[in-house]
């Protein structure tokens, strides 16, 4: 079974790296383009066709490791 994490900063948390990009982009002559973040997209395989017990076992990783839930919102998708 395929899956998909996308972690995210929470709103309000600075990111230095997305205003970087951000500035980045307008000195190529990219126009139209603000509020950038910047995130992680993790593609992972689980070895179970049981779609409850998958999410189980990637909301522990994240938890555990692929996230700061302290700074860090996470979503998962299961294909």
């Amino acid at each position: 079974m395929k899956a998909r994490i996308t972690v995210t900063l929470k709103t309000g948390v600075l990111d230095p790296q997305g205003k970087a990009i951000e500035a980045a982009l307008k000195s190529l002559g990219i126009s139209g383009v603000e509020g950038v973040r910047q995130g992680k997209v993790f593609d992972l395989e689980v070895a179970t066709s049981d779609a409850a017990s998958a999410e189980e076992t990637l909301r522990a990783a994240c938890e555990k490791l692929l996230a700061n839930t302290v700074v860090e919102n996470y979503a998962i998708e299961i294909a």
